[in-house]
């Protein structure tokens, strides 16, 4: 990677970035997933209290830019919280103006921490090559696993039977007694039921229920938004006993959050709730992908056939005595690593 590239550097607020303007245009165009959006990371700063800043490099071989916040003094992370899948650098054009970007943050940090960066799109490795060219000491390593259902053109249907013996038992059982229905537009009745399920789950405390209610409506209103809610057949008047947040975003179908409340757990609300949202993906959307996010939960195997990596990169400006107690923690950690015995 050619650390020498010419190129136009920006470091520009996300407060002063307008809906409309040029880098508004590129971050719908270039967007893969809500996660890519301006949107999504002034939102992160109107409900969850993270200040971002978008850092740019822009040339005529095209724009590479970062959008992060400052965690600690000279400590620069990735613009992103715990609703966020995944964490990418927007890059169009030649990515190799990754590099004078990477040396344009040297001024501004000693330290720099992005988490779960894929890598089956080349972002992690980009990365990696570019803050390594611009000087800095890099170290990249797996941080969590991304479960997705790979469709590979099938319908409902065919993916059903490919899918565990007990999990297929389940379904059969309890689909007839759960009513569900997935809705594309935003409802405050809907959503009042979704809020009022996960009060009442496992789950806990939402994190940011005003940012979780804002991307939902705007999701709803660009025609992303998929939101499953599913009933007790035998009471079809009470309330909803299990909800699901999706959306849609080209190709992939994202699944955001689930619940359902424990007093239905008997009727396996959540499976079949499950079942009738991939049905409306595969059948209706006809996705190629769906994205069940991050975590090794148990039950996502059930209904995903691929895992994806997701990686922690850290880079270093060499000579920050502040960074003396980091590096050495992650020199102690590499040492112990090699050292221990294999197999």
């Amino acid at each position: 990677m050619n650390i020498s590239v010419s190129a136009s550097i920006y470091h520009q607020p996300l407060r002063e970035v307008q809906p409309g303007t040029r880098l508004d245009t590129l971050l719908c165009e270039e967007a893969r997933a809500p996660f890519d959006r301006l949107w999504w990371w002034q939102a992160l700063e109107r409900h969850c209290g993270l200040s971002g800043t978008l850092h740019g490099a822009r040339s005529e071989a095209g724009e590479a830019l970062l959008a992060l916040h400052e965690a600690a003094p000279g400590h620069l992370v990735a613009l992103a919280n715990w609703y966020t899948f995944r964490f990418r650098p927007i890059v169009r054009g030649d990515p190799a103006l990754l590099a004078p970007l990477a040396k344009a943050l040297k001024p501004l940090a000693r330290r720099i921490t992005l988490d779960k960066v894929p890598d089956e799109d080349g972002s992690a490795h980009a990365l990696v090559q570019a803050f390594r060219a611009a000087g800095w000491w890099v170290f990249c390593e797996p941080c969590d696993t991304n479960h997705v259902l790979e469709v590979r053109g099938r319908d409902f249907a065919t993916y059903h039977a490919t899918l565990p013996g007990p999990l297929r038992t389940t379904l059969t059982r309890k689909s007839g007694k759960v009513r569900a229905q997935v809705l594309t537009h935003f409802a405050a009745d809907a959503w009042a039921q979704y809020e009022a399920i996960y009060a009442q789950s496992w789950k806990g405390e939402e994190g940011s229920p005003a940012f979780l209610r804002a991307f939902a409506e705007a999701e709803g209103a660009a025609g992303r938004l998929r939101l499953g809610l599913a009933h007790d057949a035998s009471d079809p008047t009470g309330p909803a006993i299990a909800a699901q947040l999706w959306s849609l975003e080209g190709d992939t179908a994202f699944i955001h959050k689930l619940a359902h409340r424990e007093s239905a757990r008997a009727l396996s609300p959540g499976s079949v709730l499950t079942a009738a949202l991939l049905r409306h993906a595969l059948d209706t959307d006809k996705v190629d992908l769906v994205d069940f996010g991050t975590s090794n939960d148990a039950y996502k195997r059930d209904w995903m056939n691929a895992e994806r990596p997701r990686y922690r990169i850290e880079a270093f400006r060499p000579g920050a005595l502040a960074n003396v107690p980091h590096l050495a923690r992650r020199l102690a950690a590499h040492y112990l690593a090699a050292r221990l015995p294999r197999g």
